[in-house]
């Protein structure tokens, strides 16, 4: 098949890469020049993603992937379209949906007759049929479901390891009608390899989930699960912290019994995906007071881990406080929705003088984020805000003048702490 891939971003970019390697002839579309210029020479334009650079090298090599900034002409030439584009929301959780409207209306433009167009980005209930569908119809002068097929198939990899991810759960799609299902089944399964899985209800593939909305909702209620999910963890962690029990000895004990997945508590929720998807849920039913209370929850985390170090030293007014990560979550660079910044101002609303260290960024990087770097300063204190593996071996003699650590992860080792106060939450 010839398949176009718009937006080759961190799940877009490894799409290809496989579509590719299965033998398919792929063109990726990229608003970037320097990002398609990158992909041409072969050079992935991120860091972290595993096998990424071997398997881009292979396909752009064997002349089997090629990327463009234009978009329609690369559509026009294609049999199915493959759609990536991100989505944001705002301070209020409105969708933003500036980049997706482009990126559809330059696709409406190139489709033909017999298509595919499949989106995976992740988006409000209703959104493929009540919005994209009649901007592709009204672009290209065709009708969906009948000059050619419009399904929504999430995507449900995590970045770093989105190959395996691919293999290891199911593909699901819903499409605007029965043909255009089928059409989206036959592709996926063209397309990609599944993992055998003893534990899922049905053998591992493509699932077919019956409609646009369905194949939407489930996406949105996995990932929104997952943030109810971490918000209860985190009202225990603040309850065991009132009342002198370990939280997690407690979460340990429950998850032995098969009904009980309770998730781990921590500073921050970060990332493109948990701190947003239930924002497009409550877009659509924001009646949901439950999915609410726990992104409150989740959102102030950071506040409630710098009132913990400011009651154990008795203010934190003119004093130096090393905020230990960067990035979202531990070996991967990357800073969307990160904890270090409501924890930045969180440390400056008391008084403190925050300085931020990470392992993955240079002091040059965390000033191009607004973020400012530690130098080796003596600090007072230090918050662990990411789960890198390097903090697991940290020391207090690696910290200077260090005298209380808030550890928001439990990733360092007491052991190498001893003279410190080490405080964790739910501890």
């Amino acid at each position: 098949m010839r398949i176009c891939v718009v937006a080759l971003g961190k799940i877009g970019l490894p799409l290809a890469v496989q579509f590719a390697g299965g033998g398919h002839h792929v063109i990726g579309a990229d608003i970037s020049e320097r990002t398609v210029q990158l992909v041409n020479d072969g050079t992935p334009p991120f860091p972290g993603e595993a096998g990424l650079e071997a398997r881009l090298r292979a396909v752009v090599d064997a002349c089997r992937l090629s990327a463009t900034t234009h978009t329609t002409e690369a559509v026009a030439n294609c049999d199915a379209v493959v759609i990536v584009v991100p989505l944001a929301v705002d301070g209020a959780g409105t969708p933003d949906f500036r980049a997706m409207d482009s990126a559809t209306h330059a696709v409406a433009r190139g489709l033909r007759r017999g298509t595919l167009v499949s989106y995976e980005t992740t988006l409000p209930v209703g959104t493929t049929r009540g919005r994209l569908a009649p901007m592709l119809e009204q672009g290209s002068g065709l009708v969906a479901g009948r000059d050619f097929s419009l399904v929504f198939s999430p995507e449900r990899v995590l970045t770093g390891r989105v190959f395996a991810d691919l293999r290891r759960y199911p593909k699901l799609v819903g499409g605007i009608n029965e043909e255009s299902t089928g059409h989206g089944v036959r592709f996926y399964e063209a397309v990609l390899a599944f993992d055998e899985r003893s534990d899922l209800p049905r053998p591992n593939g493509v699932w077919d989930l019956g409609s646009t909305e369905a194949a939407e909702f489930a996406k949105l209620a996995e990932t929104t699960y997952r943030d109810v999910n971490i918000g209860l963890a985190n009202q225990f962690a603040r309850f065991a912290g009132r009342i002198g029990v370990d939280v997690m000895r407690v979460i340990e004990a429950c998850n032995t019994q098969p009904f009980s997945h309770i998730h781990n508590p921590g500073i921050a929720v970060g990332g493109h995906c948990i701190p947003v998807y239930p924002q497009l849920y409550l877009w659509n039913d924001p009646a949901a007071t439950v999915v609410r209370a726990a992104r409150e929850t989740n959102a102030g985390m950071p506040q409630y881990t710098v009132d913990l170090l400011a009651a154990e030293v008795g203010g934190l007014a003119g004093l130096d406080v090393l905020i230990l990560g960067a990035a979202y979550r531990g070996g991967v660079k990357e800073t969307a929705f990160s904890g270090v910044f409501p924890t930045v101002e969180a440390l400056r609303r008391c008084g403190a003088r925050p300085l931020v260290a990470d392992p993955m960024f240079s002091a040059a990087e965390l000033v191009e984020l607004g973020l400012p770097p530690y130098n080796g300063e003596y600090v007072t204190a230090a918050v662990v805000q990411t789960d890198h593996p390097e903090y697991q071996s940290l020391t207090a003699g690696d910290l200077p003048g260090v005298q209380v650590l808030v550890d928001g992860r439990r990733v360092t080792d007491p052991a190498h702490w001893t003279g410190v106060r080490r405080i964790v939450l739910g501890g």
